[in-house]
């Protein structure tokens, strides 16, 4: 501990140190995007549906989408929804076991909970204007659950923006529990995706 606090000390440490932490907090965010994924994949073997691969273009972006064939629409929500349930059962997890982190040296972790945050606001953005990939997982939701795209948005970014200011205001117990009540809310829409 006395030697990690004299390196600190030395010029040019302490940006060593920020770099480092930064490089931290991003590689949060890569674990936060493989749980994401990892959420698509689980549903759809225990749908006993064999997931795939498929590259994706959306204007100069390219990325990747966990793919699958066509399923019933219960299968469908479950199947496209899967990622944001693990985002949510990981931020939930962060947030009550370290309901002051905020105030931790915890990059990772605060990595992981950005991504969280952040894929949520985005995705909730793209339902709002209904834009993207037709692979987006918002849109594969809406259309299982026969509901219109923009309140998928919604409901992905009320527990989104609740758990940016849980992590802000930990004190408030109200927040932790209308977060929670939107995730499990979420999880029933699974009720309007008919079989």
């Amino acid at each position: 501990m006395l030697l990690s606090s004299a390196l600190l000390c030395l010029p040019g440490a302490a940006a060593a140190q920020d770099a480092a932490d930064i490089v931290t907090f991003l590689a949060g965010g890569a674990i936060g995007l493989v749980v994401h994924e990892a959420g698509h994949v689980a549903v759809n073997l225990a749908a006993g549906v064999t997931p795939g691969v498929k590259g994706v273009a959306y204007g100069p972006f390219r990325f990747f989408a966990i793919t699958h064939e066509s399923v019933a629409p219960r299968r469908e929500f479950a199947i496209s929804s899967a990622g944001f349930w693990s985002q949510h059962i990981g931020s939930e997890l962060i947030l009550a076991r370290r309901p002051h982190l905020r105030d931790e040296d915890a990059p990772l972790v605060k990595g992981m909970l950005a991504f969280n945050v952040l894929a949520s606001a985005v995705y909730a953005g793209a339902a709002f204007a209904r834009t993207g990939p037709p692979e987006r997982d918002t849109r594969g939701m809406a259309v299982s659950a026969g509901m219109r795209e923009p309140w998928i948005g919604a409901w992905l970014l009320a527990p989104a923006a609740l758990d940016a200011a849980r992590y802000y205001r930990r004190d408030a117990p109200w927040l932790r529990w209308a977060s929670r009540v939107m995730k499990v809310g979420g999880v029933l829409l699974i009720v309007r995706a008919a079989d």
